[in-house]
C-alpha cells in the first residue's frame, strides 16, 4: 500500500465488498423457502478493522441472521426493499472510497511529475 491511509482504505473496501456479497446472496435467495437474511454490523466491523495494526489483516466479518424481519409463510424473511437500500448505500460507499483513492493517486502522480502540469 502507498501509506497508512491507503491501508485503511483497503480495509474499508474489503468490508464494502463483503457487504455486497451478502446483499447479493440475500437477493438471490429471496424465493428460497426457509432462507434467513444474513448481514453484519458494518460500523462495528469497520471500527474493528481500523483499530487493527497496519501490519496485520483484520478478520473478515462473520455474517449472522438479521432479527426483526417479517417472515413469510415459507419461512423466508428477505425484504427486497431493505436489500435495495443496502445496495444503494454500498454503491455510495464504494464511489466515495474510489474517488478518494483516485484523488490520492492523482496527487502522487503530480508529486512524481514535480507538481507541474
Amino acid at each position: 500500500m502507498l501509506d497508512p491511509v491507503s491501508t485503511q482504505l483497503d480495509r474499508y473496501l474489503t468490508l464494502v465488498s463483503q457487504r455486497q456479497k451478502l446483499v447479493a446472496s440475500n437477493i438471490a435467495n429471496a424465493d428460497t423457502p426457509g432462507y434467513k437474511t444474513q448481514d453484519f454490523d458494518f460500523e462495528a466491523q469497520l471500527h474493528a478493522a481500523l483499530q487493527a495494526p497496519d501490519d496485520t489483516s483484520p478478520a473478515l466479518p462473520t455474517a449472522a441472521p438479521v432479527a426483526g424481519l417479517r417472515v413469510k409463510n415459507d419461512g423466508n424473511n428477505v425484504d427486497l426493499d431493505r436489500e435495495a437500500r443496502l445496495l444503494s448505500e454500498n454503491a455510495l460507499r464504494f464511489n466515495m472510497a474510489t474517488n478518494f483513492l483516485r484523488s490520492q493517486l492523482k496527487d502522487l502522480h503530480s508529486a512524481i511529475q514535480g507538481g507541474g502540469s
